[in-house]
């Protein structure tokens, strides 16, 4: 039951991160509205691997996430 909690809020941390980095991609990139899921999560996979507006926790958090993942949870807002 504990594990459940913990993967629950991991979820949620999970979603708010790739949230921020949806939020900083678009504003740094006009286009990335009109871009496809599929090619968003490649880019933020990319700027998770990078690291640079991540924290170590953050970092380590968002890694475990595959690019199915980060379609998946973009496909849910």
């Amino acid at each position: 039951m504990l594990q459940d909690k913990k993967n629950e809020l991991d979820s949620e941390k999970q979603k708010k991160i790739l949230t921020r980095l949806v939020k900083e991609l678009s504003e740094a990139k006009p286009e990335f509205y009109y871009k496809s899921t599929p090619e968003i999560a490649v880019l933020l996979k990319d700027q998770i691997e990078a690291g640079k507006s991540l924290n170590g926790e953050e970092r380590h958090l968002m890694q475990r996430l595959s690019l199915r993942d980060i379609e998946v949870i973009l496909s849910l807002h």
